[in-house]
C-alpha cells in the first residue's frame, strides 16, 4: 500500500448531496491515500450509493468539492474519468447478448480513437482476465446466458479492463456465494497492496469489510459516523448504536482482525420468563472477564448494572452496547470518590452481585472493597476461574478480601450456566422488589 504521505486519491471536502428536499450526504468529508482499500458500511439509505456516485460524477454535490489524484471532478471530461475511474454498479443488467469475451472488452473503450477497434493488447487483457475470474470457459457465451454470480464476476472483469488506478465497488458480493466472495475481496486487496490501485467498496457484511479492508467508514443517516481501521471501528457499541443490534465481538487468532456475532435486535424484548422483574443484578469484572456474563444476564431478561470499570475496557464497550448502567472511570487513572460513590450506590440497588474472575489492581481494588458493607444483605457469586493469587497485583490485599467474601457466605459457581440457573432459583423465591426489605435469598 502506498505511504500515507502521497497525496490522495480521493478528496471530499464537507460534501452535501441532496435529492429534491431530502439530503442524503451531510458534510462529509474523506481522504482516501493511493493503494488503500476502503469499506464503506452502514445501514440501507445511510448513503454508501449516494457517495460513490458522487465520486463517478453522476451526482454533483450542493455544497462542498471532490477531487481526484489532485485534480477537481468537475474538470474532468467523461474519458478523462473514464481513465481514472473504474465502477462496478450493485445491479448491471446487460441489453444485449454479447460475448462474455467482447463484454470484457468494454471496459477498454477509454484508450480508443472513435471507431478504433480493439487491439491485441486488448484481447490478451480481455483473456487474462477471463482466466484470473474463472471464466474462461464461457468466453464465447452470451452475458445473458450467465448466472447471477458469474455476471457480477464479469462486470468486475469488464471494471478492471478498464486498468483505472481507483476502483468503486457498490455491494460486490451480493450475488455471490461465500467461495467467490472471499476470491472476489482477495483480489481486490490484491489489487490495492500489489498493484497500487486504490478500492473504495461499499459493504454490508462488516465481517467482511474487517478482514479484507485497510479501513472502514461507517456513515449512519448521510453523516461519516465513525472512520478508521477495522480493530477500531468494529465494536459491539457501534454495531447498537449505528445498526441496533446486540453483537459479541471476537478476535480471528490466525489474522488479529476482529468479527461480531450478531445475537439480537437492541428493541427486542426478553424472551425469557420470570426473571425480567427481578434484579438489577450487579456485576463486577474488567479487562473482558465480565463481557459474557454481562451478555449471558440480559439475554435471559435480568435486569443488570456493572462497575467500576475503565473507559476503553471491553467489559466497559460490552456495557455501553448493551445500555447496561455502569460506573466508569477515565482509562488508567485511580478511582475518584465520585466514581466510587456512584458504584456504591448501584451497590445499593443490587439484589445479587456476580464477581467475575478479574485481574485486581491498584487501580480497581475499590470494586472488592465496596462489597464487603454489602454481602450481608444480599447473595454474592464468585465464578470460578484462575485462582486470586495469580490475579492479584495488589501485595495480597485483593486476596484477603477475596477470602473474607467467602467467609461471609459467597457461593463459588463454575461458569455462565451454573450462575444463571442459580440466579433463576433465586428470582423464584425472591418477593417482588419494593414490597419487603433485602432478601438474602436464602431458602
Amino acid at each position: 500500500m502506498t505511504h500515507p504521505s502521497a497525496a490522495p486519491a480521493v478528496r471530499l471536502r464537507n460534501i452535501t448531496v441532496r435529492y429534491g428536499a431530502r439530503t442524503a450526504l451531510h458534510e462529509v468529508s474523506l481522504n482516501v491515500i493511493p493503494g488503500e482499500f476502503v469499506a464503506l458500511a452502514g445501514p440501507n439509505g445511510s448513503g454508501k450509493t449516494t457517495l460513490i456516485r458522487s465520486v463517478l460524477g453522476f451526482l454533483e454535490p450542493s455544497e462542498g468539492s471532490i477531487e481526484l489524484f489532485g485534480r477537481p471532478l468537475s474538470g474532468l471530461s467523461v474519458r478523462d474519468r473514464a481513465r481514472q475511474v473504474a465502477w462496478v454498479p450493485q445491479e448491471e443488467a446487460p441489453r444485449d447478448n454479447v460475448p462474455l469475451e467482447e463484454y470484457i472488452l468494454y471496459g477498454r473503450y477509454p484508450f480508443h480513437r472513435a471507431l478504433e477497434g480493439e487491439t491485441t493488447e486488448d484481447r490478451r487483457i480481455a483473456r487474462d482476465l477471463l482466466r484470473a475470474l474463472d471464466l474462461e470457459d464461457r468466453a464465447a457465451d452470451g452475458i445473458l446466458s450467465l448466472s447471477g454470480g458469474e455476471r457480477q464476476r464479469a462486470v468486475l472483469g469488464r471494471a478492471l479492463a478498464q486498468s483505472a488506478p481507483l476502483l468503486l465497488l457498490d455491494e460486490p458480493t451480493s450475488h455471490l456465494d461465500i467461495g467467490h466472495q472471499l476470491d472476489l475481496l482477495s483480489r481486490v486487496r490484491e489489487l490495492a497492496h500489489r498493484d497500487g490501485v486504490t478500492v473504495i467498496a461499499a459493504l454490508h457484511d462488516l465481517n467482511l469489510a474487517a478482514q479484507f479492508a485497510d479501513r472502514i467508514v461507517v456513515l449512519s443517516r448521510g453523516r461519516c459516523h465513525a472512520d478508521g481501521p477495522p480493530s477500531k471501528i468494529l465494536t459491539e457499541a457501534l454495531l447498537a448504536h449505528v445498526w441496533g443490534v446486540i453483537a459479541e465481538r471476537r478476535i480471528e487468532p490466525r489474522t488479529g482482525r476482529p468479527y461480531l456475532i450478531p445475537r439480537r435486535l437492541l428493541a427486542e424484548s426478553s424472551t425469557a420468563v420470570g426473571t425480567d422483574a427481578f434484579g438489577p443484578i450487579h456485576v463486577v469484572g474488567g479487562g473482558g472477564a465480565a463481557s459474557p456474563y454481562l451478555r449471558a444476564l440480559v439475554d435471559e431478561g435480568f435486569e443488570v448494572s456493572a462497575g467500576i470499570l475503565h473507559l476503553l475496557d471491553s467489559d466497559a464497550e460490552t456495557a455501553e452496547a448493551l445500555g447496561i448502567p455502569a460506573t466508569v472511570e477515565v482509562p488508567f487513572a485511580p478511582i475518584s470518590p465520585a466514581v466510587r460513590e456512584r458504584h456504591r450506590a448501584l451497590l445499593s440497588q443490587a439484589r445479587a452481585i456476580v464477581v467475575t474472575p478479574f485481574a485486581v489492581g491498584p487501580s480497581n481494588l475499590a470494586n472488592l472493597e465496596d462489597l464487603g458493607a454489602r454481602s450481608a444483605h444480599v447473595p454474592i457469586f464468585l465464578v470460578t476461574g484462575p485462582s486470586i493469587e495469580t490475579r492479584d497485583f495488589t501485595q495480597g490485599v485483593a486476596t484477603r478480601l477475596v477470602r473474607e467474601l467467602e467467609a461471609g457466605g459467597a457461593r463459588s459457581v463454575g461458569g455462565i450456566e451454573e450462575l444463571l440457573r442459580e440466579l433463576r432459583a433465586l428470582a423464584a423465591r425472591a418477593v417482588p422488589a419494593g414490597a419487603a426489605g433485602p432478601d438474602r435469598g436464602a431458602p
